[in-house]
């Protein structure tokens, strides 16, 4: 994910000095969340996509019904909550 963020930065033409002034976080923050070393929150994965004015794409691709089985299963009444099966699954 990192990578792609990066090279959303890029596409924008934006220093990646400029997008972690943005975000509110700090150079090597974004340096590290974009080689994908060490651990970053989710908070500033969505900081990132928001500087980068991605963060409606972002919502659409995790969008249940945007997937194959979702369009799929649409007009099922979903369960409120999910139980194992009593076979071991």
């Amino acid at each position: 994910m990192g990578s792609h963020l990066a090279t959303w930065r890029r596409l924008r033409g934006l220093t990646a000095a400029q997008v972690a002034d943005r975000a509110g976080i700090s150079r090597p923050t974004l340096s590290s969340l974009e080689a994908g070393t060490g651990g970053t929150s989710l908070e500033n994965v969505l900081r990132v996509a928001r500087a980068l004015g991605i963060m409606e794409e972002l919502v659409t691709a995790l969008d249940p019904y945007e997937s194959d089985i979702g369009r799929l299963r649409s007009a099922e009444r979903l369960p409120q909550r999910v139980r194992p099966n009593r076979r071991g699954g």
